[in-house]
């Protein structure tokens, strides 16, 4: 059975599907066709149901939960892991920084704000901190920093390996988003999961569950292994910020999310649907045993 399967090129995700997709481990009669795309390309099909297993963020989940199921397995959470918001402007990230949760004077409300994704977590964390920064533009991660270094927006919304880099580029931090959330709520914070279609047969699903526990359990005991695939997606990205950024995104947490991690889970659905920034649903968001 071939499955259609999504990820991002980033190196955590080709850390984690590395061994499944490559043959290192027994996957059976299952096989997989890959497609890499940025999160809020992947947020777009799952929204479509294009992919029989895809990444996704866990904001766009609570848009998906109809068609798919949350895996145990593969899910991107943890401490210290969270977007951060930027500036070029020393004075605005000091005054913005003391604002978080408390409401804005009505001239800083119209800053003009990059975001990588409507439908990202970081998005998501972003109204929770600061819901009235409305004047937000959609662009590809990688454009967010140029376009504050060019005066285009005021804020900017990173995430991925930008965590490590910005401030060599003359930015200033205003808020860490992770570390908000985990203030607020003494949980870890659900950045990215892998659903599968709720159509597949339950044996499948299981079993693409399984696999996913197992490619990951790969890479952390044979961390060698998939350097050089994970290196020839990772662009120019330098080594020491690819492991870094492995480090950061896989964890205990992606090989099973247990009880901690659903839990946190379970609180961002309830805190996002509490302030209607989300649908409500009946439908179970994980896979059931």
């Amino acid at each position: 059975m071939k499955l259609s399967l999504g990820f991002s090129p980033c190196p955590n995700d080709t850390f984690i599907f590395d061994a499944m997709i490559h043959g290192k481990i027994d996957t059976g009669d299952l096989q997989f066709h890959v497609e890499y795309h940025d999160v809020e390309t992947l947020n777009e099909q799952a929204f479509r149901a294009a992919l029989d297993i895809t990444k996704l963020s866990y904001h766009a989940y609570a848009y998906a939960v109809e068609d798919y199921e949350l895996l145990d397995a593969g899910s991107a959470l943890g401490f210290g892991v969270g977007p951060l918001l930027i500036t070029a402007n020393k004075e605005l990230a000091e005054k913005l920084s003391k604002k978080a949760g408390i409401a804005l004077e009505e001239e800083l409300t119209n800053l003009r704000v990059g975001i990588p994704g409507k439908f990202t977590t970081a998005n998501f964390l972003l109204g929770l901190a600061y819901g009235e920064l409305k004047n937000k533009t959609e662009m590809m991660f990688s454009d967010i920093e140029p376009a504050l270094q060019q005066g285009k927006i005021d804020v900017g919304l990173i995430i991925h390996e930008n965590r490590f880099t910005y401030m060599e580029k003359g930015l200033y931090k205003i808020l860490d988003l992770g570390d908000y959330w985990e203030k607020t709520t003494g949980s870890p914070i659900p950045l990215g999961g892998i659903v599968v279609k709720r159509s597949l047969p339950e044996p499948v699903k299981h079993r693409v569950n399984e696999l996913i526990r197992q490619s990951v359990r790969f890479g952390f005991d044979h961390p060698e292994s998939g350097m050089e695939y994970i290196r020839s997606h990772a662009q120019e990205m330098d080594v020491k910020v690819m492991y870094k950024h492995i480090e950061l995104y896989v964890n205990s947490y992606t090989e099973d999310l247990g009880v901690e991690g659903k839990k946190a889970i379970n609180l961002m659905f309830e805190m996002a649907i509490e302030r209607n920034l989300v649908p409500t649903t009946k439908k179970s968001i994980f896979l059931t045993k």
